[in-house]
């Protein structure tokens, strides 16, 4: 799990919180869900508010946007300010807006996400907050206002997409074995696959090349090395797949 040690702060973190917005547009905000992939775990990053009607409580972290800013430019703002990450690739979710989503006022929020390797971005708690970690996404603390609803329509998305497009392969190294592929898959699915069945259906999608290399320094038996097609890559990404266990 990342800490909020600035001492450990990694290259796409900043540690000091950025001045608080003002000329916000009322009645709208923005909340960013965020995964990353730990170890073969899911984990989210939630920050604990000190201010306000959520003051002591885990939120996913957002806020109002700024009269003069875009929305995903917005997005990225807010994420800086209150955990340090910056230079995300952010995109768009879901709008939520229930009626009672807000206490004492009608409140809008455009969700965002991203999905990341948690262990390259080290979190520090800024602007209106008091702390910001990564959770695992099976053991989250209670949310504020609709978060829980957010995060779970996120992680249906997420899981649907992962088997449709070929999202997350970033987050493996330039080579790696069907293992970690496997756990990649078992992490967002959150499913334990069958070895065997998860690794002829990768291969018919042809997006695999061998890189005629085997595992380095590894107390067990070295496994074959495989990177990413990169034309098949391209290719699936603009068609889609159907990769359904």
């Amino acid at each position: 799990m990342a800490t909020n040690n600035p001492s450990t702060t990694r290259p796409h973190s900043r540690v000091e919180p950025l001045n608080e917005p003002d000329n916000v547009l009322p009645g709208l905000s923005i909340d960013n869900l965020i995964f990353g992939l730990d170890h073969g775990q899911l984990k989210i990053m939630l920050v604990k508010h000190n201010v306000g009607p959520g003051k002591g409580k885990w939120a996913l972290p957002g806020g109002f946007i700024k009269q003069n800013e875009n929305l995903r430019d917005a997005a990225a703002r807010l994420l800086e300010e209150l955990t340090g990450v910056r230079d995300l690739y952010l995109e768009q979710l879901k709008t939520f807006g229930r009626v009672d989503r807000f206490p004492n006022e009608r409140v809008v929020t455009i969700a965002y996400y991203a999905l990341v390797s948690a262990e390259n971005y080290t979190l520090v708690a800024g602007r209106n907050t008091s702390d910001a970690m990564w959770f695992d996404a099976k053991d989250l603390p209670e949310l504020i206002y609709d978060h829980s609803e957010i995060v779970e329509h996120g992680l249906n998305f997420l899981r649907h997409k992962v088997c449709h497009e070929p999202i997350g392969f970033n987050l493996l190294p330039e080579k790696f074995t069907l293992l970690q592929l496997q756990e990649l898959y078992e992490a967002i699915l959150d499913v334990k696959l069958d070895k065997p069945n998860f690794r002829r259906k990768m291969m018919k999608m042809n997006l695999l090349a061998p890189c005629n290399e085997k595992q380095k320094g590894v107390p067990h038996r070295a496994a074959n090395l495989y990177r990413f097609d990169s034309a098949a890559y391209e290719r699936l990404t603009d068609k889609g797949f159907s990769f359904e266990f």
